[in-house]
């Protein structure tokens, strides 16, 4: 009897940290916030941005990516983020595609400027910043330094 008190004890146990981390993972995807605002930013490539990636200012998340789709007409990349209704981000805010580190994923770092006016509810971010092509960069330093010795005159 004693037994199957403990396997029964266990069993809910089990249920219950399984229920919680359902209701963490429900809460924690939320694309979304309660209130939110949209605002889009087209950008000429956003490369490893997913949706559900982080925007952020000066470090902190502030929203999410909700969607990215191309422009057909003009070839563009174009994302719509949530933010949080408390910051209002002014016309000529920059947004950029940045990477956590060199193995780390994308997200969008905004950098407001020192406009007056606030980004209306369903309006563009005007200033973009595609991400940076570290395999491009390394290919230019690589290539750059050999050349470096191979065409010049021997030093004296």
């Amino acid at each position: 009897m004693g037994h199957n008190l403990i396997e029964t004890m266990m069993g809910a146990l089990v249920l219950l940290v399984a229920g919680l981390f359902l209701g963490f993972a429900y809460t924690s995807t939320n694309m979304r916030t309660p209130g939110a605002y949209e605002v889009f930013a087209k950008f000429d490539r956003v490369d490893g941005l997913t949706r559900g990636a982080d925007v952020k200012l000066s470090g902190i998340k502030i929203g999410t990516v909700i969607e990215q789709r191309l422009d057909p007409q003009r070839f563009l990349a174009v994302i719509r983020m949530s933010i949080d209704p408390a910051i209002k981000l002014p016309t000529d805010t920059v947004a950029q595609v940045t990477s956590e580190g060199l193995l780390g994923g994308s997200f969008v770092a905004l950098v407001p400027g020192g406009e007056d006016k606030v980004i209306a509810p369903g309006g563009e971010i005007k200033f973009t910043q595609a991400p940076v092509n570290i395999v491009q960069l390394l290919g230019k330093f690589m290539f750059s330094q050999g050349d470096k010795g191979a065409g010049g005159s021997a030093p004296k």
